[in-house]
């Protein structure tokens, strides 16, 4: 193999595929979007989705199935992705997204599982077991740090090593360790001041020598800053093509002895072990109706009963309006690359005849983009009057969960709230049901009588949700997420968003229920929870060294499955923790007077905590609580279990705020205690001319009169697409997008010396800048 050859192989031939050598008999690579259903592009296809991929079953997303806490039905819809993949003609689905909701507003929340890593880690693992064994490679992603949208591409996720190893590493460490992926996504972002698809931390230290990853690490389109030092610490794949000028920067930098041939063949050697084990063989066929029913399963598995004042079930023959928007044409999944076309749809208005309910009509009773209309509300009200009960669909809608842009606050549109309160004055139950994959500001709770979440169900989540509200279905999902009251009680209200360089996670371990819990701050509602139509009650804990024993009991007379979940908690006066953390889970079915025994294993991550002296994982010695709760509120069984480790010294530049968990002013001296080291500039210099790794944003500041124009137009852009309620993806991505990806991103129409020439302009050297644009436009034109 010619040294061209080898380096060729190390980035993409077009936006999806990499390249083949035919002399030597090696294929080409498919990739393809796949968190929640195959999203394969046409030949031309965009990596935001505004060209329309092929038909594929589009199930619920990772927010929604991380509510079933079901491994087993996540290894199901693995298996369903994988086949659909295979069908396809697709090597690489890119998915599971496992990033870790730190913060609510995160416009990319519905892609990922939860606000905790070990049930991440479990329910991706699952993921991939299912995906892999169909012969394809799943791909989680994005390692690591990424838990903003906003800037995602040049911003700085400052992080303390334990938080990074306990919180943001943790769920990766399980799906790597439980599942074996062959490929990883790396993220856009800087962690601690290094490129995550260059941090020879994270991809050699920390995937190779501590988890043992044996698979290859691909960039996220257009997120390698600097394709050499990628491959130099252990990138494998730059996405997109770059039509030749990355291999060109490889070469040039063996010449120079930059990187030698032996590390580039072992890349290569690398990626041929990878690629030749997903080569798929024959044609393969799909039973897409099977898989809808799967869909309707795994949504059914999911859906989180908020609130029940003996409304539901629904008797048979109840005469019922049907208020909201989204029961006609319903929000079934998130907007961005993952958006799949889905094989088939339901919505409410189309099946609700199947059921034995007297169906009065419906009405879309508010404007799904939160236009003001009296007139809607009002024939919303008239229909609701003649009804026994009133179901009213809600939730977010596109604009507020996408891809590239974070949420500005946690309410739902204010005419939804109006809708509601309307309806409230009627003597009629109010049965409300909730669409969106993140916690939302919920102050109009009690105007209503049940609230039944079906967070973002896919394409059969329709029946999934009609299903449960007569009882055909008895409810079973618990919430991955915690649901404060108000936006201003979260541990990171005053640090999220990072707005300029950096995203600074002052907060620590305390991210979701470890904060609410630890500081008893009250909750709308807790992590872990979700009603039944049955009653569970728990008994005879028994607590050796490998496990936690206890009994679970269906008190009730419908037959329904209970998650008990094992959380953990040690006093410690030398490092600081959050009262309990989880620590296992089991979901279990249960007729009516029925018991059985549960049994959850302790494992290596149930009593560690990352020591940063040492940088390994230790455990504590002493007693540590063992909890059996239904939520991380409902403690329901406790113990206390002696466990041999380490004596710890405590480290007194921890300031006592991290023991308190009080984390919500935490000082940059508080934080760099907790750091190590000083804070990096949080904050763009002004002064300085922009350079290639500059935001696009940050013309609003250039010296170009030019560039101003530009930014403002693309924003301006944003804006008018935001009202129309479908957000420009394309230009999502541009706004948040460095200057170099201007060339990573064009296929190779444009060089990174041609982006070089673009910052000139953007800088006020129009005359030079152009001059030199021209040149290396003709320079690329004869080398074509």
């Amino acid at each position: 193999m010619t040294i061209e050859e080898k380096v060729s192989l190390l980035a993409g031939k077009d936006f999806w595929t990499t390249h083949s050598i035919e002399r030597l008999n090696i294929p080409s690579m498919a990739m393809a979007d796949g968190p929640h259903g195959v999203r394969k592009q046409a030949e031309n296809g965009d990596h935001l989705g505004l060209v329309e991929g092929v038909k594929a079953t589009c199930f619920p997303t990772s927010a929604t199935m991380a509510n079933s806490w079901n491994v087993e039905i996540c290894e199901r819809i693995g298996q369903g992705l994988g086949q659909e993949a295979v069908a396809s003609n697709v090597n690489v689905l890119l998915g599971p997204g496992m990033n870790i909701k730190r913060n609510p507003l995160c416009g990319r929340n519905f892609e990922y599982f939860s606000e905790d890593p070990y049930l991440s880690g479990k329910l991706a693992a699952a993921y991939v077991r299912g995906i892999q064994s169909k012969g394809v490679s799943a791909c989680p992603k994005h390692f690591a740090a990424n838990n903003q949208e906003y800037l995602r591409m040049t911003n700085d996720s400052v992080v303390d090593e334990r938080t990074l190893r306990e919180i943001y590493l943790t769920g990766f460490e399980i799906a790597v360790k439980e599942s074996n992926p062959k490929t990883i996504m790396s993220s856009y972002n800087k962690v601690n001041g290094e490129y995550a698809n260059e941090s020879e931390k994270l991809l050699r230290d920390t995937l190779i020598d501590d988890w043992g990853f044996n698979g290859i690490v691909v960039s996220d389109w257009g997120g390698s800053n600097d394709h050499v030092e990628g491959v130099k610490n252990g990138n494998h794949l730059e996405m997109p093509t770059t039509g030749g000028d990355s291999d060109y920067q490889l070469l040039e930098a063996i010449k120079k002895g930059v990187i030698t041939e032996s590390l580039v063949d072992k890349r290569v050697e690398e990626y041929l072990d990878v690629l030749f084990s997903v080569q798929i063989q024959g044609e393969h066929q799909v039973n897409y109706e099977e898989h809808h029913e799967l869909a309707r399963k795994a949504a059914e598995e999911s859906i989180v009963l908020l609130k029940n004042n003996d409304t539901l079930p629904l008797k048979s023959h109840t005469k019922i309006s049907v208020i909201g928007d989204f029961a006609e044409t319903p929000r079934y999944q998130g907007a961005g690359s993952s958006l799949v076309n889905s094989y088939k749809l339901e919505s409410t208005i189309e099946v609700i005849s199947d059921y034995e309910l007297d169906y009065i009509g419906y009405v879309q009773g508010y404007d799904r983009i939160g236009r003001a209309d009296s007139n809607k509300i009002n024939d919303a009200v008239n229909l609701a009057e003649k009804s026994d009960v009133i179901l009213l669909y809600i939730g977010l809608d596109d604009v507020n969960e996408v891809e590239g842009y974070d949420r500005e606050h946690m309410k739902i549109p204010e005419n939804q709230v109006q809708l509601i309160e309307a309806l409230a004055k009627l003597p009629q139950p109010i049965v409300i049901v909730l669409s969106c994959g993140a916690p939302i500001d919920m102050r109009w709770n009690d105007r209503c009588d049940a609230i039944v979440h079906g967070y973002l169900p896919g394409q059969a989540g329709a029946k999934a949700i009609l299903n449960v509200m007569v009882g055909k279905v008895n409810p079973s999902g618990k919430l991955s997420e915690s649901y404060p009251y108000e936006y201003k009680d979260l541990s990171n209200y005053n640090y999220y968003p990072g707005l300029e360089k950096t995203s600074e996670y002052r907060e620590g371990l305390y991210v979701g229920y470890r904060y609410f819990d630890t500081n008893a701050v009250d909750v709308r509602y807790p992590f872990g929870y979700g009603l039944s139509y049955t009653s569970f009650e728990y008994s005879d804990i028994k607590i050796d060294s490998n496990s936690v024993r206890f009994t679970i009991l269906n008190t009730g007379d419908m037959q329904g499955s209970e998650i008990s979940q094992l959380y953990v908690g040690k006093k410690s006066k030398a490092i600081y923790r959050p009262l309990k953390e989880l620590k296992g889970f089991k979901k279990v079915y249960l007729e009516p007077g029925e018991s059985k025994e549960v049994v959850i294993e302790f494992d290596d991550k149930s009593f560690r905590y990352f020591d940063i002296n040492t940088m390994k994982f230790q455990v504590e010695d002493g007693d540590y609580e063992i909890m059996i709760g239904a939520s991380s509120r409902d403690i329901r069984l406790s113990g206390t279990l002696y466990v041999k480790g380490v004596e710890v010294i405590r480290d007194t530049n921890i300031s006592k705020r991290y023991f308190s968990g009080d984390v919500q002013q935490i000082t940059n001296e508080e934080f760099e205690g907790l750091l190590g080291h000083k804070l990096p500039d949080a904050d763009w210099d002004r002064t300085k001319p922009l350079g290639l790794n500059d935001s696009l944003t940050q013309m609003t500041y250039a010296k170009s009169r030019l560039a101003r124009l530009a930014i403002k137009i693309l924003l301006t852009l944003r804006k008018r697409s935001f009202k129309k309620g479908k957000p420009n993806l394309n230009i999502l991505f541009l706004t948040n997008m460095p200057f170099r990806a201007i060339a990573k991103m064009s296929g190779g129409t444009v060089s990174m010396e041609m982006v070089g020439n673009i910052v000139t302009i953007v800088n006020g050297h129009f005359f030079k800048g152009t001059s030199r644009l021209i040149k290396s436009w003709i320079w690329l034109g004869r080398r074509g």
